[in-house]
């Protein structure tokens, strides 16, 4: 598969490019950013972070404002950060203009009906397409993490829990953890999946723990000052389905932080290095 580079510039020693390429589980161009750091030229593989990112967003959002480049720089960490959604002519939007569904609102799933079931396919993109591309055009092992911010968050959790052995850490940050009972996520589910909601079930983080055939240990951080706290993402949810199932987690309430990209780079630093922890082992 054929890679366009459409940036590069050089950060701690290493480099952040952008790529674009023919998906064809999406049935569109794509576009990926990957931050490759120094040790990336010394020859061997290095362990592999994908970084989901939240409504609204592009792939640039998170390089841009989450400060993560001069620690991945020091653990030798790859940083692969995918589109939120399919892009481009033919591709569906919301046909409301919202900005919570449809083009940057891909909810990190397959949708199953139509005019969605063509090209949103956000799950097999991020789980097989983009690794097998990674692996093959980049030092990248075959150890993965998996992380993420709000519907990213949702998605980092639910590609984990769907895909045991697939990755060796996971993280999130202010996920929507309970999206079957959220607005946010019954407008998307309902369009990608349509009404009946059993089928919804399979992509909700709070009914894949219970149903885990890996303990994945999971690191939340989440603010007390988000928002979207109540209504949206209810991390109380997750934290009692983990203890219903057995299932590791460490849920921390940060006092006196928002949804923000500000609340993001304040404790990227402790997940890189959870996730570096899992990935070197």
């Amino acid at each position: 598969m054929t890679l366009e580079n459409i940036s590069c510039q050089k950060s701690f020693g290493g480099w952040h490019k952008r790529y674009k390429h023919r998906s064809d589980v999406q049935g569109c161009d794509m576009v990926f950013a990957v931050y490759l750091p120094p040790q990336a030229e010394l020859g061997g593989k290095l362990p592999v972070l994908y970084w989901l990112s939240g409504l609204t967003c592009t792939d640039e959002n998170f390089m841009h404002k989450a400060g993560a480049m001069k620690m991945a720089a020091e653990l030798g960490l790859i940083i692969v950060a995918p589109d939120t959604s399919p892009r481009g002519e033919g591709v569906p939007d919301d046909p409301d203009a919202s900005w919570d569904f449809g083009l940057g609102a891909g909810f990190y799933l397959n949708a199953t009906q139509q005019p969605w079931a063509q090209h949103y396919r956000m799950h097999d993109y991020v789980v097989q397409e983009l690794p097998a591309l990674v692996e093959a055009h980049f030092p990248a092992s075959q150890k993965r993490g998996i992380s993420g911010h709000s519907m990213g968050g949702h998605g980092a959790l639910v590609c984990a829990l769907r895909n045991p052995g697939r990755y060796q850490s996971v993280s999130a940050f202010a996920p929507i953890s309970n999206p079957m009972d959220c607005p946010w996520g019954q407008k998307a589910f309902s369009h990608y999946l349509g009404e009946e909601r059993s089928r919804w079930r399979e992509w909700d983080a709070c009914v894949l723990i219970g149903e885990a055939h890996e303990k994945l240990p999971l690191l939340v951080d989440q603010g007390d000052r988000d928002d979207f706290l109540a209504v949206q993402l209810k991390p109380e949810a997750l934290q009692q389905a983990a203890r219903l199932a057995d299932h590791p987690l460490t849920l921390r309430l940060q006092p006196g932080y928002d949804h923000s990209y500000f609340f993001i780079a304040s404790f990227i630093d402790d997940h890189l290095r959870h996730h570096a922890s899992a990935l070197a082992d």
